[in-house]
């Protein structure tokens, strides 16, 4: 196998996730490569909230254009940011095992989400997390929180924010322990993003002999879970910068095991919140997500989308 180009984003955890597979390929399949920093249009706007930029692919089109110009060989995502229909020509080769799916509350000041005081001041970013959050305290004020990991630390420990709500995978990854509040919430309290604490690597449809390789680093289970996850979202016609949460969970073995798959739409301020969920045999998970998704569209959650979009714009 040639020395490969490994397409990264520039943050700490990006790096982190590339160095990942860096050292997978070379310690399990025997490929040697290289990092690129590649700067995407989510890296460069970083003061107005992700869902007023508008549009898919925020964290990955930069990087899937140099795939398609084969500057690159592979691009390492995290997953929750890749849009559910890829460019003609690049395919999602792999898929890594997932990390801890949960989201987690983060606090110099307070112990948990519960003890925040009145009119508390929380940092997302997300609107799935603020629709969340809202519904359980309509008095929280939810304010925009954009940056990488690092920066949205800093924010909390000067003041800014009384919390912040993060992926607890990211924290994990990067070793951070050192806040006296991190909290992880249980996926019934915040249900996570779609491929939330899972890595995704793309590369040309092409490339026989590079997505043979890939294919060997992949976790079939996680495959499984996040693809079901990613059916719900395309018929849906969502992505990671709508007020869309979506988890599947297997049980047992992929074989005769069971999935549950548990999804919420709703408004960002909390008013309107629509939740099911549905459980099928593993064989069947991407038809249930599907079934699941329909099942919330009878519900009227497409129109909620709608409005839930019109009425951040306007905000």
């Amino acid at each position: 196998m040639r020395k490969l180009v490994i397409g990264t984003r520039g943050s700490a955890l990006a790096l982190w996730q590339a160095h990942y597979i860096q050292d997978r390929l070379l310690q399990e399949c025997g490929v040697e490569s290289s990092l690129e920093i590649i700067k995407t249009k989510g890296d460069k706007i970083l003061d107005v909230p992700l869902a007023k930029i508008g549009g898919k692919g925020l964290f990955t089109k930069e990087l899937e254009e140099k795939l398609l110009t084969k500057e690159i060989d592979l691009a390492v995502h995290s997953l929750k940011d890749v849009p559910v229909d890829l460019p003609e020509s690049l395919a999602l080769a792999c898929i890594t095992e997932r990390e801890d799916v949960r989201d987690c509350f983060v606090s110099y000041k307070y112990p948990d989400f519960n003890a925040l005081a009145q009119n508390a001041r929380v940092g997302t970013t997300s609107l799935r997390r603020s629709m969340q959050l809202k519904a359980r305290r309509a008095d929280i004020a939810c304010l925009s929180l954009r940056g990488n990991i690092q920066t949205r630390l800093n924010k909390l420990e000067s003041g800014e924010f009384d919390a912040i709500i993060l992926a607890y995978a990211g924290l994990k990854r990067l070793g951070i322990a050192h806040i006296p509040h991190i909290v992880p919430l249980s996926t019934t309290e915040m249900i996570p993003a779609m491929g939330q604490a899972a890595l995704g690597i793309e590369c040309r449809e092409d490339d026989g002999d590079l997505r043979a390789v890939l294919e060997t680093l992949a976790c079939q289970r996680t495959a499984l879970c996040t693809q079901a996850e990613r059916e719900f979202i395309k018929v849906l016609d969502g992505g990671c910068q709508v007020p869309i949460g979506v988890h599947c969970k297997l049980l047992g073995e992929i074989e005769k095991g069971m999935v549950q798959i548990k999804a919420i739409v709703g408004m960002p301020d909390g008013s309107k919140v629509l939740q099911e969920s549905i459980s099928a045999s593993a064989q069947e998970a991407s038809i249930a997500a599907k079934e699941l998704a329909h099942i919330l569209i009878k519900q009227g959650a497409r129109e909620v989308l709608e409005q839930a979009q019109r009425f951040f714009l306007q905000s």
